[in-house]
């Protein structure tokens, strides 16, 4: 057990351990299994520290009844190059994802179209010159790349020790970063940013300063609960909201309904002896989804899955179930944008 206010990263428990622990719930039937989803983040790798999570693991967590007809790849410094030069190393993952993406499309795996979107990651801390490595990427994913994800999450407490890249505080102020970020729009790529909620600010500025360009925000803005957060959340959900509602003014900005299964959140749920059921989850997430789409419109919002990062805290249909609960007054036009419609239109997939 993590005592109040600790956070050890995202990965918890190895791959039998939390098949294990998932198992004390026994697998909830899938509500509304006729809408179809497009799961607009989710991630492949296989390291030791992380475990194995391939193409296999994907659709057995999809299985469970959810009509997931395809999703889009999210950069996580997977199959990186091990030669070459350093800026280019990252289109070792896009290469890998593609394969995977025509394995899925050759119909042998199911219906799902897994990886039909791909978003890799380059250093636009490169300035002008990341449009080389811009155009590899482009290259390696043979029409499937849509554009980059560059993480900001910087914490100068317990939650910064375990972000995947150390980022200085204020990098999306930078004039080198912007320099960089410019290049996306010339090649009219996308933009996912993956931070805490203490960025929001800069992102602002950032979307302000390049209106043309299509951002992303992942996982509501990264609201932290963790460290020096922990047991704050009444101080911290009013300047969140706050931000939130700033950044919807930003026409170009979209932003992903998910990312709460991880342990950043502040929830717990992964050190309990049992999984948590739908209704637990719904409740849990909805004061972080409803504001949400209250700023930004049904049509800018997207349910995301991010597994396996939020697999620590339940499983992929209870996941959508919990979604699903808090939408259950929604009308079918709304429900169609925030599961498949919003993910179609930014990422330029095959709507369902």
């Amino acid at each position: 057990m993590t005592s109040k206010g600790e956070y050890r990263g995202l990965i918890h428990r190895n791959n039998a351990d939390l098949a294990a622990w998932l198992a004390k719930r026994p697998t909830e039937k899938a509500l509304e299994p006729a809408l179809p989803i497009i799961d607009p983040h989710h991630h492949l790798w296989d390291t030791p520290q992380r475990g194995e999570y391939l193409l296999p693991e994907f659709l057995a967590d999809a299985a469970g009844g959810h009509n997931i007809v395809s999703s889009v790849f999210l950069e996580c410094q997977s199959m990186f190059r091990a030669d070459g030069p350093d800026e280019m190393k990252p289109v070792g993952e896009v290469e890998f994802v593609n394969g995977v993406a025509a394995m899925a499309a050759s119909g042998g795996y199911g219906k799902n179209r897994v990886c039909e979107a791909i978003v890799g990651w380059a250093d636009l801390m490169l300035g002008t010159r990341v449009r080389e490595v811009l155009e590899a990427l482009i290259k390696a994913g043979n029409g499937r790349f849509r554009g980059t994800r560059y993480g900001t999450s910087y914490d100068e407490g317990v939650a910064g020790k375990y972000v995947s890249r150390r980022i200085p505080e204020h990098r999306l102020l930078d004039p080198r970063f912007r320099e960089g970020f410019a290049e996306l729009g010339k090649l009219g790529l996308t933009f996912d940013s993956w931070h805490f909620h203490p960025q929001l600010p800069d992102l602002v500025d950032l979307a302000r300063a390049f209106p043309g360009q299509t951002i992303i925000v992942d996982h509501v803005g990264g609201v932290l609960g963790v460290g020096q957060y922990a047991g704050k959340n009444a101080e911290i959900m009013p300047i969140w909201r706050k931000s939130i509602a700033e950044l919807a003014t930003c026409p170009n900005v979209n932003i992903k309904l998910g990312g709460l299964g991880m342990t950043s959140f502040g929830f717990g749920f992964h050190e309990r002896d049992t999984p948590p059921s739908s209704e637990e989850l719904a409740a849990t997430w909805k004061p972080y989804i409803e504001p949400c789409i209250e700023a930004f419109g049904v049509n800018r919002c997207m349910f995301e899955s991010n597994f396996p990062p939020d697999k620590q805290s339940c499983g992929y249909t209870e996941l959508w179930n919990a979604f699903k609960r808090t939408t259950a007054n929604y009308s079918a036009a709304e429900k169609t944008a925030l599961y498949s419609g919003t993910a179609a239109r930014v990422y330029k997939m095959t709507a369902p």
